[in-house]
């Protein structure tokens, strides 16, 4: 065993959905402090490609702006990535979407943005990129897909956001499946469940109840960059080869906690 090693993801290449800020960046810039290539995708080739410098004095770090709701897109994507590289180690499907609206008022328009973008591209992209997993994963050290779910998707929340909800508990027991499915093609499939971060998503319910969440949460804090690239490299080391499957909450234990009023 050495240890040194373990929770060190260098030499590997990785791709991060929603990488340009974030729980995406956070979790981008740690495989890059670990020694890892990465790529970087968003919608707004700006702010993807504007990411990717911030990041590039880490490691190489390479923007690929694309959506991946689309298939389009998702092709752009696979391709540009076949360009720079022969396999793919860890793939992180971290892109997302909300939409909050009061139930008797809610637009199906909205409920189909927030699934295609957190279930169908998380499912298609993963299918598309099986080949360059396969390429890099081996019995003792496999592929890793790493998916991004919520809280929400285990507890149930106090704010009418009701696909994102729906939609990260179908991730996570999507999770699951694909564990199952893929893990003798020697590819893991674990997802991580944050509870609060600062991102762009999380920026007004901060702003409007960030004291009642602090004081909802055991730990007394909402999360911290060093949390979740922790977690993400933990399942993308040899440290969580043998961990497939596993939904892990990272939110400082809020979704077992008993406390009331919360707005989360």
């Amino acid at each position: 065993m050495n240890v040194e090693k373990l929770f060190s993801v260098a030499g590997k290449t990785a791709l991060v959905t929603g990488g340009s800020r974030g729980i995406g960046y956070m979790i981008a810039e740690g495989f890059l402090r670990s020694g890892a290539k990465v790529f970087i995708s968003a919608r707004k080739k700006e702010a993807c490609d504007k990411a990717a410098a911030e990041l590039a004095p880490l490691g190489t770090c390479i923007s690929i702006p694309a959506d991946v709701t689309t298939n389009e897109g998702r092709a752009h994507l696979v391709d540009e990535i076949k360009k720079h590289a022969s396999k793919l180690d860890i793939l992180v499907n971290n892109a997302g979407a909300a939409w909050g609206a009061p139930i008797d008022e809610f637009p199906e328009a909205g409920f189909d943005k927030v699934m295609d973008t957190n279930v169908k591209a998380v499912f298609f992209l993963t299918r598309d990129l099986l080949p360059l997993l396969e390429k890099a994963g081996t019995q003792e050290d496999p592929a890793r897909v790493i998916n991004i779910g919520s809280i929400d998707g285990i507890q149930v929340p106090n704010i009418e956001t009701y696909p994102y909800s729906a939609s990260k508990a179908a991730v996570h027991h999507m999770t699951r499946v694909l564990a199952v499915r893929l893990g003798g093609r020697h590819i893991t499939v674990n997802a991580i469940a944050p509870g609060p971060f600062e991102s762009k998503m999380t920026e007004w319910l901060l702003e409007e109840h960030g004291k009642e969440i602090v004081a909802q949460c055991p730990l007394k804090r909402i999360g911290r960059p060093s949390d979740m690239a922790g977690t993400a490299l933990f399942l993308a080391s040899q440290a969580g080869a043998y961990v497939n499957g596993a939904v892990i909450p990272v939110d400082g234990g809020i979704c077992i906690s008993t406390l009331q009023n919360s707005p989360i």
